[in-house]
């Protein structure tokens, strides 16, 4: 029981050290996550190297992989693309297995202390990120040496060793139950870094050689792929065949080693590491990554052929669906590219308001009935989005962002909730349209061109706002500051106007007071629009 407790315990530190030292170089990297991720083009090298680059950074194949499943299901990455960051994750998650591997003990409880005193003692939130890496990485040692120390007492226990050793026999079934096993281990745990950082641990202590570990490593990698094929269950078909492509890559890379190369790795750690079992285990695992990636990285069109066999996609899934389409809760594990995310979803619901009020005006025009009811469908459509983005908003604020990160997510609260009260103003014209359609109320030439006109200057106002929001156009932000009192004075005019009409009876008093409301919400309109604009301005 205390063999347990004390492995638990230890790998408990190690994933605690290893979140804290990823989430400390994410707050670190910042946007820089973002533009990392804008290098990818096409070439297969470069999203390799992407891919190896950002699991660097937030410490988890894992994460990468569900990031990259998430990117795909927004449309941010071709599935091509994807290969090639699937493939780097995985060289990149062997990273933390070399940290692991390291003899630093000594130093473990010393970068704790650095950690904590930079943390405690300053206010610059840029370097408190870098304290919380110093940190992690002092924890994550700490839990190495717990499961060091756990682990010792197992080489009493002959049973158990001569378990481990049945593994590197060579036979197919010995070998099967050691992929198994890793990947059972794996797939429990969620992190194919924990599964090595214990199997370091029990080559640490001669109980695992490098013939009995490698079939676990493999395991291991396979594993790691489920947290990714879960994360796709509800995503489009496109992002489940990312998740495939990450399974089968290392299916077959599993397959290849151990028929081919499994002798040569064994050969290679061992002379660069002669008498270092862990040396050997992390090395192998880095190995096993880099060659599977050299071997299948030309075959990645066969890979998304195969995916593509596999998982089809179905009739219904073809036509685009209406409302939410860049939000995808996979992508808050990198905060910046989530923030460009929720931006373009934004603009997404800006566009959708934009449509709602120009059909509420042209079922006025045309006293259309069947238009009105459009608006209303699309203000259901809208409501729904204003709530999801919330949503996604109140959690984005919780993952770790830089202090504008924080700004900003705080001020498209506002902004959404700008867009959507262009929606219900959308929605009271349509309300209105509708009452003058079942009364048969007939409004003057002049009240119609006069709404005709104010209408005009509303929609490019807020047009205008919607791409401002869209492109961060500051020159055109203002222009729409600068029309919201021409508006204003519109308003006044043709409402004084008006009156001026009912007094002299040129038009019925029900009409009256419906172009006095509608005027009244155009007026508004504009206003939200200055808002957003405003918002723009401010974001800059």
């Amino acid at each position: 029981m205390s063999i347990a407790i004390g492995l638990l315990g230890g790998l408990g530190l190690f994933l605690y050290g290893m979140t804290i030292m990823g989430d400390g170089l994410q707050k670190s990297a910042g946007d820089k996550m973002k533009r990392i991720i804008e290098v990818l083009t096409n070439n297969r090298i470069m999203g390799v190297l992407v891919g190896a680059l950002v699991t660097m950074i937030i410490q988890s194949s894992s994460a990468t992989t569900v990031m990259v499943v998430g990117f795909v299901n927004a449309g941010i990455m071709t599935l091509t693309q994807a290969v090639g960051i699937i493939m780097g994750a995985n060289i990149g998650t062997t990273v933390t297995a070399q940290i692991a591997s390291l003899n630093l003990d000594a130093i473990a409880p010393i970068a704790v202390g650095i950690g904590v005193g930079i943390w405690l003692f300053t206010k610059n939130k840029r370097i408190k990120s870098i304290a919380e890496v110093i940190l992690g990485f002092g924890i994550l040692f700490i839990g190495m040496n717990f499961m060091k120390n756990a682990v010792e007492p197992l080489n009493e226990y002959s049973g158990f060793r001569e378990l481990l050793l049945t593994f590197g026999s060579g036979t197919f079934i010995d070998s099967f139950m050691g992929i198994f096993t890793g990947f059972l281990i794996t797939a429990i745990i969620q992190s194919s870094s924990a599964t090595t950082g214990v199997l370091i641990a029990l080559a640490s202590g001669g109980l695992l050689p490098i013939e009995a570990a490698l079939p676990i490593v493999f395991g291991t990698n396979i594993g790691t792929c489920v947290t990714a094929m879960i994360s796709s269950i509800g995503a489009n078909r496109t992002a489940k065949r990312a998740a495939f492509i990450h399974f089968i890559f290392n299916v077959i890379g599993t397959i290849l080693f151990m028929i081919f190369f499994k002798n040569l790795t064994i050969y290679l750690v061992k002379m660069l590491s002669p008498n270092d079992a862990a040396r050997q285990l992390a090395n192998a695992h880095t190995f096993f990554n880099l060659l599977n990636t050299i071997i299948l990285l030309p075959f990645a069109n066969f890979l998304v052929l195969l995916s593509t066999k596999a998982i089809k996609i179905k009739e219904y899934e073809k036509t685009e669906p209406i409302g939410i389409k860049y939000l995808d809760e996979r992508m808050l594990e990198t905060p910046s590219i989530a923030i460009v995310q929720v931006l373009k979803e934004i603009w997404n619901m800006g566009h959708s308001t934009l449509e709602s009020y120009r059909t509420a005006m042209n079922a006025f025009f045309e006293q259309n009935e069947k238009l009105v009811q459009e608006t209303f469908r699309i203000e259901q459509v809208i409501n729904d989005m204003e709530r999801e983005i919330a949503e996604y908003l109140v959690k984005l604020s919780n993952t770790p962002l830089s202090a504008k990160q924080h700004e900003l997510v705080d001020q498209l609260f506002n902004t959404i909730n700008d867009i959507e009260r262009v929606g219900d103003h959308a929605e009271n014209l349509a309300e209105l349209v509708m009452y003058s359609i079942e009364n048969h109320l007939v409004f003057s030439d002049t009240a119609v061109e006069e709404l005709r006109t104010m209408h005009e200057r509303v929609m490019k106002s807020y047009s205008q706002a919607i791409e401002a929001l869209k492109t961060g156009d500051i020159n055109m932000a203002r222009r729409v500051i600068e029309r919201e009192g021409e508006i204003d004075h519109i308003e006044k005019s043709l409402r004084a106007s008006h009156i001026t009409r009912l007094n002299k009876q040129l038009c019925s008093p029900s009409s009256g007071v419906i172009f006095l409301d509608m005027i009244s919400n155009l007026e508004r309109i504009g206003d939200h629009a200055a808002k957003i604009a405003f918002a723009v301005i401010d974001a800059e």
